[in-house]
């Protein structure tokens, strides 16, 4: 079980997260670059000092929300029941949060999440900051399945592989959805998406990962 949080750690979370919120409706509102730090700290009320110590750049407000997601994958990797292969652990995983309408994938028609997803991809700093969470990932990855017994350099390219796949995927249903699809409408073609991703990651590295 994990510890509940102090009160200390509980409004410290509070204060990030209204940062957080306070930053995203500025630049939903009025886009990455006409929004100043110093306009963030008035909208959420705290010091300028105050929010460089939770966020130490404009694209961090952004894009801290991916940090719970960079060892996800490795986290699977890790979780799966024994004798499963890491490949069939990462391609259910992947058809759960498809069916749970996670942002994450890509597939959900939340007006916000969609805005936030329009707002990353039109953004240059912001996709090129995604390129350094997407690498942290394959790191967290390749040290999962070295865990598992794969040898280093078949790891590493295994990881960039899956990432790489999962990002595609992403991509390719926020594009659908960002186009008017309403998620429920995509869903079919994002599972069969998913489905054909991870037979053609299976074919070339299935026997080369230990289950």
């Amino acid at each position: 079980m994990t510890e509940p949080l102090g009160l200390r750690e509980r409004k410290k979370q509070k204060t990030r997260q209204t940062i957080f919120e306070a930053a995203l409706h500025l630049f939903l509102t009025r886009g990455f670059d006409e929004v100043s730090i110093v306009e963030i700290a008035e909208a959420a009320e705290v010091s300028k000092r105050t929010l460089f110590t939770y966020f130490p750049t404009k694209e961090d407000l952004v894009l801290h929300v991916f940090a719970d997601h960079e060892d996800e994958s490795a986290r699977v990797v890790r979780a799966r029941p024994a004798g499963t292969p890491p490949l069939d652990a990462l391609h259910a995983h992947e058809l759960d949060a498809l069916a749970r309408r996670d942002p994450v994938t890509g597939l959900t028609s939340d007006p916000e999440a969609v805005a936030f997803a329009r707002l990353l991809s039109t953004t240059a700093s912001l996709s090129e900051r995604l390129m350094r969470y997407a690498g942290r990932s394959i790191d967290a990855l390749a040290r999962a399945l070295e865990e598992s017994g794969a040898d280093e350099l078949t790891a590493r390219l295994a990881a960039v592989q899956v990432v790489t796949t999962l990002r595609v995927l992403a991509d390719r249903n926020s594009e659908q959805v960002q186009a008017g699809r309403p998620a429920d409408e995509v869903y079919p073609e994002a599972v069969a998406a998913a489905d054909q991703a991870f037979r053609l990651l299976g074919s070339g590295l299935a026997a080369a990962l230990p289950a």
